[in-house]
């Protein structure tokens, strides 16, 4: 068995569409879209609509047209959805190898190091995993497997567009000759990384495939572009320089933010809306064991309506001590949006940015801090955290949420959270 690294990427198939097929196999083989925030823009295509020329990003308004005449079926975002089957996935997969990152909500590498000897090959192990993924999730994946991150990545897009690998390929099995000829048929974009003024940069030069960077010379590579790109070029010979980050990176800030779904104007509607902004992620907050120490809101008229005033404060407020308390977060929250709310606008989208962040075990607590009341606080958060994750979302919520979200973000064609909520659980009729 050889000592050196060796790679898998694990790739759910157009993620977003696969997701909602499961729960409505009744959208097998038809075309079908996933449209962005409040129905904008669409963000994921079926292969039926990008057979028809469809584009990411493209307004949904501009293809209504198209989609009466082809019957496309169009769906609202359903994050909650897609990121459980998400966590479903990279649950399966921990138990193939416990050394993986999620690099995505649908990709993950895998190290397979001291894992082959399971199987007679890493083609077999790549079936076991595509099988068992699509036994318990019901979602298709394909699966690269390389010497290096990149050429996973790269055997992982090979698998996915050309049925003779059966959906897993392993670029270290095929000959020399073989991984050549692949490579030269694949524009240089293909690669992990290459984006659109690289490759303007590349072609400029004569590189113009996959298999012109792996020949280039690295050095030559590195004073022309720079040690990324050299990296790179390494990686398609087989010299792996990138690790796996089995630990993702500290998050620096928290963002939360929506449009609205419609104009709002007054200002317990954005209260509302901030408050519920703040609730999201002071979640995450605490799941990441993290407290901000500091809390920003702003607000926003909308920039394509020329003719109307225009608006979009900010205001930062600082925290006493670092907190991942909701209540206090909406507290410092809702005090920076009273001191910039201005009547007679229409607001468009509202926001909020947790700032300062740092490790909750290693907090540096205020000399005559009441150690009691932060106790209390933390227990009441553990409970209201425990009953949602039970109940569902909100389920205990602060009233600063309100209840009726008349500014709610538009999602009129949104499936329902099988997986995470009680009342839209799927039913067989």
């Amino acid at each position: 068995m050889s000592l050196r690294p060796q790679f898998a990427l694990v790739d759910v198939n157009n993620f977003y569409v696969s997701c909602e097929r499961v729960f409505r196999p009744r959208l097998e083989q038809r075309p079908v879209v996933v449209l962005s925030n409040n129905d904008g823009c669409v963000v994921a295509r079926s292969y039926e609509v990008r057979a028809l020329g469809v584009k990411m990003g493209v307004p949904w308004f501009q293809i209504k047209d198209l989609a009466r005449r082809y019957k496309i079926v169009a769906l609202s975002s359903n994050y909650t959805l897609y990121g459980d089957m998400s966590n479903r996935v990279v649950h399966i997969l921990r138990g193939f190898s416990p050394n993986l990152e999620v690099y995505s909500i649908d990709e993950s590498f895998l190290a397979l190091e001291g894992m082959q000897s399971c199987y007679e090959n890493t083609i077999l192990l790549g079936k076991n995993i595509r099988q068992r993924i699509k036994q318990w999730t019901g979602l298709p994946v394909c699966v690269g497997i390389g010497s290096t991150k990149t050429l996973a990545k790269l055997a992982n897009h090979l698998a996915k567009k050309n049925d003779v690998f059966d959906g897993v390929c392993d670029i270290d099995q095929l000959s020399l000759k073989e991984a050549n000829a692949w490579m030269s048929g694949l524009p240089v974009d293909t690669v992990w990384g290459v984006g659109r003024q690289l490759y303007r940069r590349l072609t400029a030069i004569g590189i113009h495939t996959v298999l012109d960077l792996r020949k280039a010379s690295p050095q030559y590579i590195r004073n022309q572009f720079g040690v990324v790109l050299q990296r790179t070029c390494e990686e398609l010979n087989d010299v792996s320089c990138l690790s796996l980050e089995e630990v993702a990176p500290a998050q620096k800030q928290i963002i939360n933010s929506r449009s609205f779904g419609i104009m709002v104007s007054e200002i317990e509607e954005l209260r509302e809306a901030v408050a519920m902004h703040v609730t999201s992620a002071a979640e995450k907050l605490r799941r990441q064991c993290l407290v901000s120490a500091a809390v920003c809101v702003f607000i926003q008229t909308n920039r394509f309506q020329g003719d109307r005033p225009q608006y979009h404060p900010s205001l930062t407020i600082p925290l006493l001590a670092p907190s991942d308390d909701t209540l206090v977060l909406i507290t410092a929250a809702l005090k920076a949006l009273d001191v910039m709310y201005r009547p007679h606008y229409q607001y468009k989208k509202a926001g909020i940015i947790l700032l300062l962040l740092s490790d909750k075990r290693i907090e540096q607590r205020a000399l005559f801090d009441n150690v009691d009341s932060a106790r209390r606080s933390a227990q009441l958060m553990a409970v209201i955290d425990a009953v949602n994750r039970q109940f569902g979302r909100h389920t205990l919520r602060s009233a600063a949420m309100g209840t009726q979200h008349r500014w709610a973000m538009r999602a009129d064609r949104r499936s329902g959270r099988y997986t995470t909520s009680w009342d839209e659980l799927p039913v067989a009729r």
